[in-house]
């Protein structure tokens, strides 16, 4: 409030935000994850754990979530998403790879979302307007 802050802009942010906080910023939160929410998420579920754990469950595709920060990890409204292939000789590290490029992108664009102000929550859901 002192810097007259009226948006908070994380970037795959790992600790759980205070529930004041989110009270006071409430749909003005975003962050990342790395991964195609709801699946591979949740506390502990950052990073290359992502990325081995979609390996592991043998996905075909993966992506990126830029999604509202609410009071439970990774569960805000989703304001985009975008799926990456999984390729048959990925890495945890060669995916993260690709993945990351994609968050660069996806998430540019819904800060851009944000700064026009074209995203309205509705019934927990995060609405694109025109």
């Amino acid at each position: 409030e002192k810097y007259g802050v009226n948006f908070i802009a994380l970037a795959g942010y790992m600790k759980k935000i205070p529930p004041e906080v989110i009270a006071a910023y409430r749909n003005r939160i975003l962050n990342i994850h790395p991964a195609i929410l709801p699946l591979f998420c949740g506390k502990g579920m950052y990073g290359d754990r992502v990325h081995r754990a979609v390996l592991e469950q043998g996905c075909k595709v993966t992506g990126v979530t830029v999604h509202i920060v609410d009071e439970v990890y990774d569960h805000g409204p989703i304001v985009a998403q975008q799926c990456v292939p999984v390729k048959e000789k990925d890495t945890p590290e060669s995916l993260a790879a690709r993945v990351l490029r994609v968050e660069h992108e996806i998430y540019a664009k819904a800060l851009q979302l944000f700064a026009e102000e074209r995203v309205e929550v509705r019934e927990g859901k995060a609405i694109i307007k025109e």
